[in-house]
């Protein structure tokens, strides 16, 4: 995975962030924007939630969460970290903690241990009274463990004492507003405030990233840019509740590509609503999409394929790209041990003679198939240059082979890194 930070296409400059340290994985001070999961198996199965936090490290995942709502998952983590470490994969583990998290902590100190940083919910963590002491108590096991700690606010359950309280002056006000606005606001204040509280009970700020979740596109956009103006914390994105499907990532792409474009975000989760019997990984993609396709980080190389039209009736170049991307993103966990930077790799699938030629000349290497009725021959261009033409059935598992040797010969160690070598050899 690499960074690109002087890629024009992405924002002008990041938002300064104090850095914090999650296990190995650094969020803010300008670290790259890391991409992190949830599971949704029940955490007590300590077999289930070790295999699906495996699947969304491997997916890409760089932090996963996991709920711990009761004695019986809190009792799992240590277990689930251990089978994590058998495997080989040393993803950091974050705790989902609502309602009993002080209580969970204080007695399952193996748990407290086990888990690379915390989350609370300010506004579930106690009332009045025990508000304070509870979420003291959290914030003092995080001290002890040398553990970060999200101070995640959500508007659906935001703290109610001081919004009822914001609402009331607000009705007092000369020029009140509205109440989403007063919501907004009480949702900055919770945020920050209970940072602010965090550090008091001698918390680092170096240890403490603030969220605002909303599931709603604009008031997030609106909540994030009033966090960024008011403090330095690191922030993590995320749109809670997107929903399912092509919903759900619009939405949450739409509200978190404003924000990163503005420079604002250090970490980002996409919320989706699983489809019945989906792959959990799939919001991992999407998040590396979405920073991918900005210009922000490189993940895999990316397949530029045009949407087909009345000249491209044929499924070939349809299956072709599928097939490309689907083979691409399979042989990334190898190719990343064994081909530095071939995630900045471009490949173009075109479907006809109109912009084929020009995006896969655009490309490092691409196929332009010759769209409806005419014969399959295609022309495959090398950096730039026309390096072949493949002709009959065997095309996708031709073009394939060719992929595979020019990543061989323009990123492997012994090969040219130069960015004609692979069409010098294959003229």
């Amino acid at each position: 995975m690499s960074v690109r930070p002087d890629n024009p296409t992405g924002p002008a400059s990041r938002r300064e962030s104090v850095g914090v340290n999650i296990g190995h994985v650094c969020v803010g001070a300008n670290a790259p924007i890391v991409v992190q999961s949830m599971t949704n198996t029940d955490t007590a199965d300590v077999d289930g939630t070790a295999q699906q936090v495996a699947a969304l490290a491997r997916a890409g995942s760089e932090l996963v969460r996991i709920t711990v709502d009761r004695a019986e998952s809190a009792a799992a983590v240590p277990y689930i970290r251990d089978a994590l470490d058998k495997m080989s994969v040393n993803v950091p583990l974050v705790g989902d903690f609502h309602y009993n998290g002080h209580t969970l902590l204080t007695d399952y100190p193996a748990c407290a241990d086990a888990l690379a940083k915390y989350r609370i919910n300010p506004g579930n963590v106690g009332h009045r009274e025990k508000r304070d002491t509870q979420f003291a108590t959290m914030v003092d096991i995080a001290a002890k463990y040398d553990r970060p700690v999200r101070i995640g606010v959500n508007w659906g359950s935001l703290d109610q004492d001081l919004a009822i309280q914001m609402m009331d002056e607000n009705a007092k006000s000369d020029a009140p507003l509205t109440a989403e606005e007063v919501t907004r606001e009480a949702m900055i204040v919770s945020a920050i405030a209970s940072a602010e509280r965090a550090e008091e009970i001698g918390l680092g700020r170096d240890k403490i990233i603030l969220s605002a979740k909303v599931s709603e596109v604009q008031s997030l956009i609106a909540v994030y840019r009033g966090m960024a103006t008011r403090c330095d914390y690191a922030l993590h994105l995320g749109l809670t509740e997107a929903g399912m499907g092509s919903k759900g990532i619009v939405a949450s792409t739409a509200a978190l590509s404003v924000l990163l474009q503005e420079g604002i975000g250090d970490t980002i989760r996409i919320s989706l609503t699983p489809e019945p019997g989906g792959d959990r990984t799939r919001e991992v993609i999407v998040a590396q999409e979405v920073l991918q396709t900005m210009g922000l980080r490189s993940f895999v190389p990316l397949v530029t394929a045009c949407p087909g039209c009345g000249r491209t009736t044929s499924t070939v170049f349809q299956e072709l790209a599928d097939g490309i991307q689907s083979f691409i993103r399979a042989s990334m966990p190898e190719w990343q041990k064994r081909y530095p930077g071939v995630e900045d790799m471009n490949v173009a699938v075109m479907g006809c003679i109109v912009n084929g030629p020009g995006e896969s000349k655009h490309s490092d290497i691409g196929i332009s198939l010759p769209g409806t009725g005419e014969q399959p021959a295609a022309p495959v261009f090398i950096d730039g240059k026309k390096a072949m033409t493949l002709r009959g059935a065997n095309m996708a598992d031709e073009f394939q082979t060719i992929v595979e040797d020019y990543i061989e010969k323009r990123y492997g160690a012994e090969g040219d890194t130069h960015p004609n070598a692979a069409t010098e050899a294959a003229e």
